[in-house]
């Protein structure tokens, strides 16, 4: 059996260390409430599955995802005025 494997950098980039870059843990951080609404948004709709929704099940995935649209609308609207200097 033959292996098949890119020769060129483009194609395989560079090595994998295995160790995040220093950018990476501060966007994981900075991104981090809206990783947690979703999950509670995925648990909220988990619940439902099976059985009937209740008023409060919908009442809770509702608010979930309310949430979740807050949290996307903050994550870029940080990222608007870390791109406009601050400014905005």
């Amino acid at each position: 059996m033959k292996t098949i494997a890119a020769l060129q950098g483009p194609v395989t980039g560079r090595p994998l260390d295995g160790e995040p870059s220093a950018a990476e843990p501060d966007a994981i951080e900075q991104e981090m409430p809206l990783i947690l609404a979703e999950v509670d948004l995925l648990d909220a709709e988990i619940t439902t599955l099976d059985r009937p929704a209740t008023v409060l099940d919908e009442r809770r995935v509702r608010r979930a995802r309310n949430r979740v649209l807050a949290e996307r609308r903050n994550l870029t609207n940080r990222a608007v005025s870390v791109l406009a200097g601050g400014a905005a």
